[in-house]
């Protein structure tokens, strides 16, 4: 499975070693859900965020822990995490998709969905496998929904029947200003020239980046037992302790005393 090893190293270019405040208190109740799904061996972990937020970057840190702490676990990714979603990532990502509609965008990143879940997704979970998926629902709620203007409700309706029904156990949401996550995706691309094959999103204007922020925020505020928000501000290590912190009850592998 691709591992974005190539933009891995330009999301972690961020070394500034800074702490920085969270945006938003990350939410610690702990999710009732929880309780009554210790059958339940293989979690679906989502990672979301405007461009630039280092999702990517701390998604593939944790699947290299987990698998070290030999976890069975899968890492992917929408669009593009199945062999026919990888031709359509290059559509909806590339600037060969700068003519599609707001509606046909939306339905394009369903069909992915449609058979990522049929094809690996819901296998690798009903075999005990943790998956980690870099995007999902919540991503086209902010971006089509909140930024492009779809209906909230049209898109949720479209994800109702099995397989689009799933949904994650928990997601983590990185948090950024959108001008620095913006700055960050644009001069990534610009060095590893897929600003052709990757880039549509980042040619938005700053006010659609901050729509998707917003939105993002909201489905937060809706859902706080399952979204857990983390400021993607400073360096990657401290990102990656944020994180491992709000999902060390769903990897207890994660929950390991400093021992410097």
């Amino acid at each position: 499975m691709d591992r974005y090893l190539e933009i891995h190293a330009a999301e972690s270019s961020d070394a500034s070693g800074g702490a920085a405040e969270p945006a938003l208190t990350p939410q610690t109740k702990v999710d009732p859900r929880l309780l009554v799904a210790g059958k339940r061996r293989g979690w679906f972990v989502t990672f979301e965020g405007i461009e630039g937020s280092g999702k990517t970057t701390q998604i593939t840190r944790l699947f290299d822990r987990l698998q070290s702490a030999e976890e069975p676990v899968l890492l992917t990714r929408e669009p593009g995490g199945s062999p026919i979603g990888h031709r359509l990532r290059t559509l909806l990502l590339g600037t060969e998709g700068a003519g599609l509609t707001s509606l046909a965008e939306l339905l394009l990143y369903v069909g992915d969905r449609a058979q990522h879940l049929h094809e690996i997704v819901d296998p690798a979970l009903a075999a005990g496998t943790h998956v980690l998926c870099d995007r999902y629902l919540d991503a086209t709620l902010a971006y089509q929904g909140f930024a492009r203007g779809l209906d909230l409700d049209y898109i949720r309706a479209l994800h109702t029947k099995p397989p689009l029904d799933r949904r994650p156990d928990r997601t983590i949401l990185l948090d950024l200003d959108p001008e620095l996550g913006l700055t960050r995706a644009r001069t990534r691309n610009d060095d590893l020239g897929l600003a052709r094959s990757e880039g549509r999103f980042e040619r938005e204007a700053l006010a659609f980046h901050r729509r998707v922020r917003d939105g993002y925020l909201s489905l937060a505020e809706a859902d706080p037992f399952r979204v857990r928000i983390v400021a993607a501000e400073g360096h990657p290590d401290e990102i990656e302790a944020r994180v491992a912190d709000l999902l060390s009850d769903l990897f207890p592998v994660l929950d390991v005393e400093d021992e410097s």
